[in-house]
């Protein structure tokens, strides 16, 4: 029984650190995104049957896709009535198969790295190569990936549909594009990789902060693509994600509260990602051609290189940030800015400038446009202000200990004012 249960408990394991591996390379091998997800699921379930009895593969990862592929050969026989074609589609899936045992080898030419151009194909909108690169390569449900887009989850469900047929109908290739095609291509891929990075970085939902599969995951990638294409906003982007990532350790307490960037204890700060960030952005900036991703790098690498929260450069991030604004503008820039600017010349400097984002009737609906305009109400002694931030802020929080974090806020708010109230009755 102990070994059934260590077979079951190793499956389980296998599934969750390979999944998204196998998918994307039965993807290729069968050319249809619903008959290779069959097949996954098909393959894992043969492998609860076999392993406890047979023991597990020496390669679990061409074992699932050669299960997987065998199973998709049978399915296509029994479902529809044998002519023809399906012969010439088994026999492609036969021909492109190969060596099993070479599917394990990962490289440039990554089965995820193949599926992630695909899925980011032009012949997609962006939303759908954002929402389908999501659901196939990192395995993130319809409703994550609704609640990052905040759509609906029907409306998500039916543009991942939408996208998967048209892949399938207008013979998108499953491949990394020519080297003179990537340049044109390499923004939506960027645009992904950041997303799933961010995902996993702050979890949308559920109990835990983070997800350190999906940030782990997206570096993974980033570091395949930077093999690929070295440009520089490839370099920025990596640069970005090592050094969010150095502070991973640092960012929750034990119970998983959320610690701020200011109370982080910057010894538990990974020196090494830090060390391999800051010198990726020296490259990026060295080359001339500094986009979004870089000067976001440039501004997490100040932050990184402070010993102390109060030895910030708050003068240097606020110029960063004027230079992010003409590159990429937008509110949230806007307010990130805003906040540096209360840090460089007081609370009441970024207030203003985060209620003029407001007023625009932009970010209404962003959690942190209303945590950040909380915090500086607080600094400025305006209670009452702080708390009714704090509880707008509130359900737009999807993530547990996020909720946690605010309303112990707004119970530190309801407090001060019964003790101001107190000190007037006095």
């Amino acid at each position: 029984m102990g070994d059934v249960s260590e077979a079951h408990r190793q499956a389980e394991a296998v599934y969750r650190n390979e999944s998204r591996r196998v998918l994307a390379t039965l993807i290729r091998l069968l050319g249809d995104f619903e008959l290779a997800e069959e097949a996954l699921h098909d393959a894992f379930a043969a492998a609860i049957e076999q392993w406890p009895r047979d023991g597990i593969p020496s390669n679990p990862r061409a074992w699932l896709v050669s299960a997987g592929r065998f199973k998709a050969i049978d399915n296509i026989r029994r479902r529809v009535r044998f002519d023809a074609s399906h012969q010439q589609l088994i026999d492609q899936i036969d021909l492109e198969a190969g060596d099993p045992a070479r599917v394990d080898l990962d490289g440039v030419e990554d089965d995820r790295l193949r599926l992630i151009f695909t899925c980011c194909h032009p012949a997609l909108t962006p939303d759908a190569q954002i929402a389908l690169t999501l659901r196939e390569v990192c395995g993130l449900t319809t409703e994550e990936i609704a609640r990052a887009f905040l759509t609906p989850p029907s409306t998500l469900a039916q543009r991942i549909v939408r996208a998967k047929a048209k892949i399938r109908d207008a013979k998108i290739p499953y491949e990394v594009p020519a080297r003179p095609e990537l340049p044109e291509r390499l923004d939506s891929v960027l645009r992904v990789i950041y997303l799933v990075f961010n995902e996993g970085y702050s979890a949308s939902s559920g109990d835990a902060l983070t997800r350190r599969e999906l940030t782990a995951e997206a570096i993974r990638v980033g570091r395949l693509l930077l093999e690929l294409l070295p440009d520089a906003e490839v370099v920025g982007l990596l640069a970005l994600m090592l050094l969010q990532e150095s502070r991973s350790r640092a960012r929750s307490t034990a119970e998983g509260d959320v610690i701020l960037l200011d109370r982080q204890d910057r010894t538990l700060w990974d020196r090494e990602l830090i060390g391999e960030g800051i010198a990726l952005v020296e490259r990026a900036l060295k080359s001339g051609r500094v986009g979004a991703y870089s000067l976001q790098a440039a501004i997490a690498a100040v932050h990184a290189e402070a010993q102390t929260a109060d030895a910030t450069d708050w003068p240097q991030i606020v110029a960063l940030y004027d230079l992010l604004r003409r590159v990429e503008p937008g509110p949230v820039v806007e307010l990130n800015r805003a906040v540096a600017v209360a840090m460089r010349d007081g609370p009441q400097a970024g207030l203003e400038l985060i209620d003029a984002i407001l007023e625009r009737g932009d970010l209404n609906d962003y959690l942190f446009v209303h945590s950040a305009r909380a915090e500086l109400c607080w600094r400025l002694g305006r209670l009452a202000d702080a708390r009714r931030a704090w509880e707008r802020a509130l359900p737009l929080a999807g993530q547990a200990a996020e909720r946690r974090f605010i309303e112990g806020r707004i119970a530190r708010c309801v407090a001060a004012q019964s003790a101001e109230r107190s000190a007037k009755h006095e």
